[in-house]
């Protein structure tokens, strides 16, 4: 007998219909991946999500501009400070937005 899951994460049935490229799907389920459940956010990197699904960074930076073209996500640059206390830009805020804003922007 087959024993229940217990490390997933949920992916919305809506994906399916909003004719997402192979590649924006495996980048919009990453992000789910990593989401806080309470915020709606997470924060890898280009690097890391590249590395996860073999694909360019810069492969990476095009579906995550879709993505938010698509209404799924909605990106927010942070900063971090160095040792020294140089401002330097930090990995993209993540917010992973309700499904069904996608779905209504894809049949307007």
């Amino acid at each position: 007998m087959r024993e229940a899951p217990t490390h997933f994460f949920p992916l919305p049935n809506e994906i399916f219909m909003l004719e997402l490229s192979p590649g924006e799907i495996a980048v919009y389920a990453y992000l789910l991946y990593f989401e806080d459940r309470k915020t709606f956010r997470c924060y890898p990197s280009y690097t890391t999500i590249a590395k996860a699904l073999h694909i360019s960074r810069n492969t990476v930076c095009k579906y995550v501009d879709k993505l938010r073209e698509k209404r799924l996500i909605d990106t927010e640059q942070t900063t971090v400070f160095t040792r020294d206390g140089k401002r330097r830009n930090g990995n993209l805020m993540n917010t992973i937005r309700p499904i069904n804003d996608a779905v209504e922007l894809q049949f307007q």
